[in-house]
């Protein structure tokens, strides 16, 4: 019999993949007589046949799972290898050029996410699809991630290659920035770079790809809202025929915009169904979409108003130049200045005189720690405005650097005050799972240590927690949460796998300077 382990010499060699080897007495599992194709007498060993899967403990299931995701990573990171050797042999000089009989027309547009990457020719997605056996937008996707994370995003690569961060999120990040970078200097790119990398492994998909957009605004705006501006232009709603008589219907729209319809719909969804209506919130919302569109002039309807989370430096709330600061946020995605300055100035024609809340909405001001990025207090308008009229209580008569707003205090009951769950949902701002991102809105507040062994209902003790999360943390068995002052989570599962999430904006303090500052 032939050495299995020569068969898989690729996956086994090198260190980057674990095998155990378990003498014991092994009942192998019955499988069913194989039907092998005619001419083949025999096909390559399994590695479940060499593996004994089922002697292993929980913990070294786990491990094994993970050593295998490293393997997988590094394959990818050489498919991506592959691909970009193959492409520098299909350079652009082989297309016909412009003008020339047969040649693409320059007033042809390949759409977004379909352009050749520069100096590549125009047909070499067509050869990848064939190679793979995939879609032309497939191979296309992947020769693009192949020239970002080859040639752009170098130590993005290697850390793929090297287990280091997964495929998802290699994919991701390339995703993210391969349209950027046809124009953006390489010194921006890797600055986005250094900046995301080493939270990748931590963060969600669409929390990856919200930090690289938020990284990306930071360090060149003026492209970032160049880039917002054509965009736009490819606005559009279009359906798309599925399965048991269904269609999805789909609006590729700005962000703010996006947000505020969602809310809406989810509002009017929500009364319909406190009243009674019959159906699942979703079926609720998808009537809600239809009768606005359909029955515009129906008021029947009670009025809702969209409240949207809106988090800015102060600078561009004042319509000061952000600098290097952080950009602005609506509902937890990053956006343009000139985006958040359109925003405000929709919010002032409703509130004329100065930032108010709009009728029926709410407005409230986080004030963050700019050392860390810890939420330190949230507070409304008129709260700010009566804690400056009354001044330090202690010394009234003078400037001093006494507190006067902080995190809302533990209240001695189960159920959090008003007051805690407007500063967690702001620290929160969605699910804390690992890798959850639903709404801190439709969250529950949990206590991280159960009220009923002890816990205080204490911002230090409560997290938002969607209701599935909620429930598994509850009653899975074997999961442990853990959580520290400023809402850094840790999770552990039954396996022994632990994950860690932090506060979006919580970042390592600056050492320089040891005092908090007085809010």
């Amino acid at each position: 019999m032939s050495d299995p382990r020569r068969r898989f010499a690729h996956v086994f060699d090198g260190g980057g993949f674990g095998v155990a080897v378990t003498v014991a007495q092994l009942a192998a599992p019955s499988r069913p007589v194989e039907q092998l194709p005619d001419g083949v007498v025999s096909r390559p060993t399994r590695l479940g046949e060499v593996v004994p899967v089922r002697a292993r403990s929980d913990a070294e299931l786990a491990a094994e799972l993970q050593r295998v995701e490293r393997g997988e990573s590094a394959l990818a990171a050489y498919k991506l290898e592959l691909v970009a050797a193959l492409a520098s042999r299909r350079p652009a000089e082989r297309d016909l050029p412009q003008g020339a009989a047969g040649a693409a027309s320059p007033d042809w547009a390949p759409g977004p996410g379909n352009a050749p990457a520069e100096g590549v020719s125009e047909f070499f997605a067509d050869e990848l699809a064939l190679v793979l056996n995939c879609s032309r937008s497939s191979a296309t996707r992947l020769a693009d991630a192949s020239a970002v994370l080859v040639h752009e995003l170098p130590t993005t690569w290697a850390a793929l290659a090297d287990g280091q961060l997964d495929w998802p999120r290699a994919r991701a990040l390339a995703a993210e920035l391969s349209e950027p970078a046809r124009e953006v200097e390489p010194a921006v790119l890797a600055a986005v770079e250094a900046a995301v990398l080493p939270r990748a492994s931590g963060l969600s998909i669409p929390g990856l790809r919200a930090l690289a957009r938020k990284e990306l605004i930071q360090r060149d705006a003026a492209a970032a809202e160049r880039r917002r501006r054509q965009a736009e232009k490819a606005a559009d709603v279009t359906v798309r025929p599925m399965r048991d008589g269904m269609a999805e219907f789909r609006a590729f729209l700005p962000q703010p915009m996006a947000a505020a319809l969602r809310e809406t719909i989810d509002g009017y969804a929500r009364l319909a169904e406190s009243a009674g209506e019959p159906g699942t919130i979703g079926q609720l919302r998808t009537g809600v979409l239809a009768d606005l569109v359909l029955r515009p002039w129906d008021s029947s309807r009670p009025p809702v108003t969209a409240h949207l989370q809106v988090i800015a430096p102060l600078g561009t709330v004042r319509g000061q130049c952000c600098g290097d600061g952080e950009p602005a946020e609506v509902n937890g995605e990053p956006i343009t200045t000139a985006q958040l300055r359109d925003l405000l100035e929709q919010l002032d024609a409703l509130c004329p005189g100065g930032l108010q809340a709009p009728v029926g909405g709410t407005l409230h001001l986080a004030l963050v720690d700019p050392r860390t990025g810890a939420l330190r207090a949230t507070v409304s308008r008129a709260e700010l405005e009566r804690l400056v009229r009354r001044g330090c209580p202690d010394h009234p008569d003078g400037d001093c650097a006494c507190p006067v707003l902080a995190r809302p205090g533990p209240v001695d009951r189960y159920r959090p005050s008003a007051a805690q769950r407007r500063f967690l949902e702001a620290r929160d701002r969605t699910c804390r799972h690992p890798g959850c991102r639903n709404r801190a809105g439709w969250a529950d507040l949990d206590h991280v240590v159960a009220h009923a062994e002890g816990g205080e209902t204490a911002c230090e003790n409560l997290c938002c927690l969607c209701r599935r999360h909620h429930r598994l943390k509850t009653f899975a068995p074997g999961w442990v949460f853990a959580m520290d002052h400023d809402g850094v989570l840790t999770v552990t599962t039954s396996s022994g796998v632990t994950r860690v999430t932090r506060p979006p904006g919580l970042r390592a303090p600056d050492t320089g300077d040891d005092d908090p500052p007085p809010f």
